[in-house]
């Protein structure tokens, strides 16, 4: 059985190795045959997952501000960015049996400009991005 951090460090290398390296045949070592889809956003499976990174542009980009794990279940706060459209800032929460990441939720927003912010803070980081910064 592996421990809550052992399950932090799985789940972000995972995700550098899909969103960052893009490397599609070390990140199945990481997703379950059997993985399950819980996002509005993503096709079902890890082929779903993995034919929508492919589809994406290469400038794709994942910055990770949080990871936080308890159990089998890690927590990511994140930023995805690079694909033309404004960033997401995103709760990936993500479920780990037996080494793989074998189910995915997440809560997506559209990243907030300045003018946008109500509170006046960035909602990834201590900064707005220069594109949002306006």
């Amino acid at each position: 059985m592996s421990t809550p951090e052992q399950n932090r460090e799985l789940v972000l290398t995972a995700f550098d190795t899909l969103f960052g390296k893009r490397d599609y045949e070390a990140a199945q070592e990481f997703w379950s045959e059997d993985y399950r889809q819980h996002s509005r956003h993503i096709p079902p499976g890890r082929e779903g997952l993995f034919d929508l990174v492919r589809a994406l542009p290469a400038t794709l980009r994942y910055d990770n501000q949080l990871a936080v794990a308890e159990g089998d279940y890690v927590m990511l706060y994140g930023r995805y960015s690079g694909t033309g459209d404004a960033a997401a800032v995103v709760a990936d929460v993500v479920h780990v049996e037996n080494g793989r990441l074998t189910e995915h939720w997440d809560v997506w927003e559209d990243e907030a400009s300045r003018a946008e912010s109500a509170s006046g803070l960035p909602m990834f980081g201590d900064h707005f991005p220069p594109d949002r910064a306006g």
